[in-house]
């Protein structure tokens, strides 16, 4: 038997009210414990937006996709220093470790193949538990707010030709599914107008530098780096960015492939780095 469009649509209306009456959310209905309906927007919306901060468990005010209250996130502060390298920027007690040019020993001795070393903070605190929050649990949309503490770092009196994020091995960024470098290198690149470039590339998955002392992680990382298009970079200015700078032996082997592909001159920005001024672990 034919049904005619209008009965069709009233029959297919009164099905949907049947299965999705609101009548099973009033506090009437027989068949549904009122108290667990009224839980479950609440607790499908704390699986998708945190109610405490992960950093210090204070409960969050808003709703956001960053797990982390606006006290932590403001908490982190510059790294200031009375001496430190005038190149790789290491802050020092005292002017001993310089010599008469305001270079460390490693620069000096010409160890560094970079120009200039930038970091925002201390590896340390708030600072370093957001990073591993966005390097290690993946909360991706940190790469927001720490991108811009980044490019408070960032030396106002240079012009950049490109910015590179330091590259994870393709096995690593496979199953991180992310690369955290290139996440913070996008904000500064959209911020400064500046484009970003994925030329550098790493040949092999290096083992972990955590443990390993200045000389074990320089030779780690020696020749891991390759610029895959060398006309890209010769003759420019790139700014090379990190997340975490400990020894600097990544950063180092990293500009050290691009000055070898023609780069003029090679600045390295990262987020953080381990302060030698006091006993600290070492880590990456």
């Amino acid at each position: 038997m034919c049904t005619s469009p209008n009965q069709y649509c009233s029959k297919m209306l009164f099905r949907w009210r049947w299965i999705f009456s609101s009548r099973w959310l009033t506090p009437g209905s027989p068949t549904v414990d009122t108290t667990v309906a009224r839980k479950l927007p609440a607790a499908a919306l704390n699986l998708v937006f945190p109610d405490e901060c992960r950093i210090c468990g204070a409960s969050l005010d808003n709703f956001s996709n960053i797990p982390v209250c606006s006290h932590c996130l403001s908490a982190p502060q510059p790294l200031l220093a009375e001496h430190f390298c005038r190149c790789c920027q290491t802050p020092f007690l005292n002017e001993a470790p310089l010599d008469e040019t305001g270079l460390c020993r490693l620069c000096s001795g010409g160890l560094t193949s970079f120009d200039r070393s930038y970091s925002f903070g201390e590896y340390s605190g708030e600072l370093r538990k957001s990073i591993h929050l966005l390097k290690y649990g993946g909360i991706q949309p940190l790469s927001r707010p720490l991108g811009k503490l980044l490019l408070s770092a960032v030396p106002r009196d240079d012009v950049f030709d490109f910015i590179i994020p330091i590259p994870l091995h393709w096995r690593r960024r496979w199953k991180r599914g992310f690369n955290q470098s290139e996440l913070l290198a996008r904000t500064v690149a959209k911020r400064l107008g500046v484009p970003l470039c994925s030329g550098l590339k790493r040949l092999w998955a290096t083992p972990s530098q955590a443990g390993l002392t200045n000389a074990q992680r320089r030779q780690n990382v020696a020749g891991a780096f390759v610029v895959s298009k060398k006309s890209l970079v010769v003759n420019k200015h790139v700014l090379l960015i990190d997340d975490v700078l400990t020894t600097g032996a990544t950063v180092n082997a990293a500009a050290a492939a691009l000055k070898k592909a023609g780069a003029r001159r090679v600045t390295v920005l990262t987020l953080a780095r381990v302060d030698r001024r006091r006993p600290s672990r070492l880590e990456q």
